[in-house]
């Protein structure tokens, strides 16, 4: 019997990114695992926020310490000391450095590397812990080819730990039949299908949005798209001022609508509601939202940085992130070019289905099997 214990504590203090990476690979290793495979989910003691049923395969262990809390090397293996776990799994980066079984951790970028500027004291303290982290995991599991480049150049990871293994949109990311006059209303904004632009994502300065802001701003002075619009869906961020007072010297106040975080269902709706889905990012570990809007059949065009070459292949328009007028005349062509919609419809649905949390389960399973000491 090999049993694997998951910490999953972020997820009652989180949603989206690293929980619902858990999430999602918790249920698939649920439903991949052998006979001889157990679960523990390790949760803290407040609700979780997203799901938290996972099947007969795996059982909870609620604990007290938060997640980044200043003392959590000291006091979590206390509270873990009882649990019986052949591997211990930290999604978020940073292992228990005390606990006596071998750890798996979770890169999911090293953005807190290349800009740490980004980081508030605290998060500094726990991020800052990552050379530590890699050196004592056993295995180190990137999410991307460019995250595992990543730990090569920028910390002192053993190229042997290393194993990508690529997330995936979650199941419910699926095309929809939209009527045009099937209008939403989210977070108070009217939106009717085929009639936006969209972005999804934190409003922060690596997102890059005042480069869509620029190019919005060529499509109206050109007069090539018909009262374009764009629609942001995501929270406001760390430096986000920069993206308002874009807006402001632009004048695109009535072209730009932030409709703030989104739930999941609203959020399929979008992909499948927007005519084009912009996504600028300069850096991104993977660029889930990329793959999330092809699941859906978005028209998707994307920088050419980092992972987000290695997410969407040639089944989005590709454009440097800083070249304005590029992101204005690719934005302009998908919009009014039914034929080139069309197709990056068929080659985004073809792309995003290579991506399943079947085969990251598998994946995964196989580390595990191989750190305990009991590979098949």
């Amino acid at each position: 019997m090999i049993r694997i214990a998951l910490d999953l504590r972020l997820n009652s203090y989180r949603v989206g990114g690293i929980p619902q990476y858990s999430n999602q690979l918790l249920t698939a290793l649920a439903l991949a695992a052998s006979d001889e495979e157990r679960f523990v989910a390790i949760q803290h003691r407040k609700p979780m926020l997203g799901p938290s049923v996972y099947g007969s395969r795996v059982t909870t262990r609620r604990v007290w310490t938060p997640p980044h809390h200043r003392w959590e090397q000291l006091v979590l293996p206390l509270e873990l000391a009882n649990v019986r776990a052949d591997v211990f799994h930290f999604p978020d980066f940073i292992p228990l450095f005390r606990l006596r079984r071998p750890a798996v951790i979770t890169v999911h970028d090293l953005a807190f590397v290349r800009y740490p500027e980004i980081l508030d004291t605290a998060a500094k303290r726990y991020y800052g812990q990552i050379n530590r982290a890699v050196k004592h995991a056993a295995a180190i599991i990137a999410v991307s080819q460019s995250t595992a480049s990543d730990l090569l150049t920028l910390t002192d990871a053993d190229p042997g730990k290393i194993e990508v293994v690529s997330e995936a949109a979650a199941v419910h990311f699926q095309p929809l039949t939209l009527h045009a006059n099937a209008a939403q209303t989210i977070n108070g904004q009217r939106l009717h299908p085929g009639t936006f632009a969209l972005f999804v994502g934190t409003i922060e300065p690596r997102k890059n949005l005042v480069t869509l802001l620029q190019a919005l701003r060529q499509l109206l002075d050109r007069g090539d798209v018909e009262q374009p619009l764009l629609v942001v869906a995501g929270a406001r961020g760390w430096l986000d001022e920069d993206v308002f007072t874009t807006v402001r010297q632009l004048r695109l106040e009535s072209a730009v609508q932030f409709i703030g975080s989104v739930d999941q269902r609203a959020l399929v709706w979008l992909y499948n509601a927007c005519h084009v889905y912009l996504h600028p990012e300069l850096y991104s570990g993977f660029g889930l939202p990329v793959l999330e809007a092809m699941q859906c059949g978005a028209p998707t065009i994307v920088a050419d940085t980092s992972s987000l070459p290695e997410v969407a292949a040639n089944a989005a328009l590709l454009l440097p992130p800083l070249d304005v007028r590029a992101w204005a005349d690719a934005w302009a062509n998908v919009w009014e070019n039914q034929a080139l919609r069309d197709q990056l419809r068929h080659r985004g649905l073809q792309r995003a289905a290579q991506f399943t949390w079947e085969q990251a389960a598998r994946d995964t399973l196989r580390i595990y099997r191989r750190v305990a000491g009991k590979a098949t």
